[in-house]
């Protein structure tokens, strides 16, 4: 288990998060519950901040809030003083009715729905990340009928390749993301968009994946870049005043990964900055604007998930499964990316491990697992089970499959809780039902 101040065993044996016991927790609010720990996640926002603001100057932070979106997130950021992305209109829609400044919101999405991006101008957001040809036209267009002029960047693939799960690269040629460089597509781009009348571009955005890592590839990235911007200063005499190098900053999940504290991820944007200043010096640049836009980073290790063990079934020399009152409906990720997580029993947390288990979800599903091969002391029927490492993507991700209620989500801080999400309920599943009313007959 990756301990810190806010994450350990307490006196009593039990798992504690930020300072509330989470056997406590699970009879408080019941289960399965999302909990997550508000002083970690601000700490890691102000990480990525000060160490901009100190070793750069000209910069801002996002919070790439597909990570985690709901209002006090945004409430959180805001307070902490970092923009944010939203990737849809409904983060766009939460963003600003959690009271989050417009000008500070960037608005990314590979197709952008034209009601997205009206609104996204009707909200002033301040930058849009362009993501195709179509796009280009129809936010030039809407922003002639508003009488505006919109910033922009356009996403480009640097080729950088990171060492991460195949399904969540998006720096190769092909991808769905962005206008390689390798081929022209992205300077064909940049040329489209300086003529656009409506449309002030920025500079480039580039994302090279997730859970990363190795320092090199986002020095890399930044290197390539950096070269791209001299390229297109030479061919068209312009340079990008803002490069927005996305995020990927990997997380603990469990013994496989590197156990990175708060201010280690320090070292990653120093990394990169130290990058940017040689190379835009060697290169004759004007230091540019840096972006950088982490979410599970910050969100990831400040969230656990709580369970009540259920059903225990033993298959002899097969396996042995422990189910709980979750599953894939709460956490789809070992479903999508056989995604490994750290199980702990939260009401025995300082006893040793003794036996591999599958934990199994309660969906009629084969393969609703939380995950296999399982390192638990023997869990018994009512056991409080906590999975660690949950605050990015699984709320995100959650679904109401089998008609299971998405469970609420707690902030915890000084050994208070209180929702940020509230529970859902069966009339909450069912409420945008309709019966036609012929069917009524």
């Amino acid at each position: 288990m990756h301990t810190r101040d806010t994450l350990k065993v307490n006196a009593q044996g039990h798992l504690e998060i930020g300072g509330a016991d989470c056997v406590e927790l699970a009879d408080q609010f019941s289960t399965p519950l999302y909990v997550l720990d508000e002083q970690y996640l601000r700490k890691m926002m102000r990480v990525y901040r000060d160490t901009i603001a100190n070793e750069y100057g000209n910069g801002t932070v996002l919070y790439a809030s597909k990570a985690f979106s709901c209002k006090a997130i945004y409430a959180i950021a805001a307070q902490e003083k970092i923009g944010v992305d939203v990737v849809s209109g409904g983060e766009l829609y939460t963003a600003v009715e959690a009271g989050f400044p417009a000008e500070r919101i960037y608005m990314h999405g590979n197709n952008k729905l034209p009601e997205e991006i009206d609104y996204a101008l009707d909200c002033g957001v301040g930058t849009i990340v362009v993501d195709a040809y179509s796009e280009a036209d129809y936010l030039d267009e809407a922003c002639a009928r508003r009488g505006i002029v919109q910033t922009v960047l356009v996403r480009v693939n640097p080729g950088v390749e990171a060492h991460t799960h195949a399904y969540v690269q998006t720096a190769t040629p092909d991808s769905k993301f962005g206008f390689s460089v390798q081929d022209g597509a992205a300077e064909n781009m940049i040329a489209y968009l300086l003529g656009k009348k409506n449309l002030r571009l920025a500079g480039f955005h580039c994302h090279i994946g997730s859970q990363i890592f190795e320092k090199q590839s986002f020095v890399l990235a930044a290197q390539k870049l950096i070269a791209f911007t001299a390229k297109m200063k030479e061919k068209f005499a312009y340079e990008a005043s803002v490069l927005n190098f996305g995020g990927g900053f990997g997380v603990w999940y469990t013994v496989e990964d590197e156990k990175i504290e708060p201010e280690g991820y320090c070292d990653y944007v120093r990394a990169l900055l130290e990058t940017v200043k040689k190379d835009c010096a060697a290169y004759g640049l004007k230091k540019p604007a840096v972006v950088i836009e982490p979410g599970r980073s910050i969100v990831a290790e400040a969230g656990i998930t709580l369970y009540t063990v259920g059903a225990i079934k033993e298959i002899p020399n097969v396996r042995k499964y422990v189910a709980v009152d979750g599953g894939m409906f709460d956490n789809p990720r070992y479903c999508l990316y056989q995604s490994k997580y750290t199980p702990v029993l939260a009401n025995r947390a300082a006893e040793k491990a003794c036996e591999l288990v599958s934990v199994a979800g309660k969906c009629c599903e084969s393969g609703d697992l939380i995950g296999v091969n399982m390192n638990l002391p023997k869990a018994k029927t009512g056991d409080i089970l906590a999975v660690l490492t949950t605050g990015a993507y699984n709320y995100s991700m959650a679904s109401n499959y089998n008609r299971n209620p998405i469970p609420p989500v707690v902030l915890v801080k000084d050994g208070k809780a209180e929702y940020i999400v509230k529970p859902q309920t069966y009339a909450d599943i069912a409420r945008n039902d309709v019966v036609p009313d012929y069917l009524k007959r």
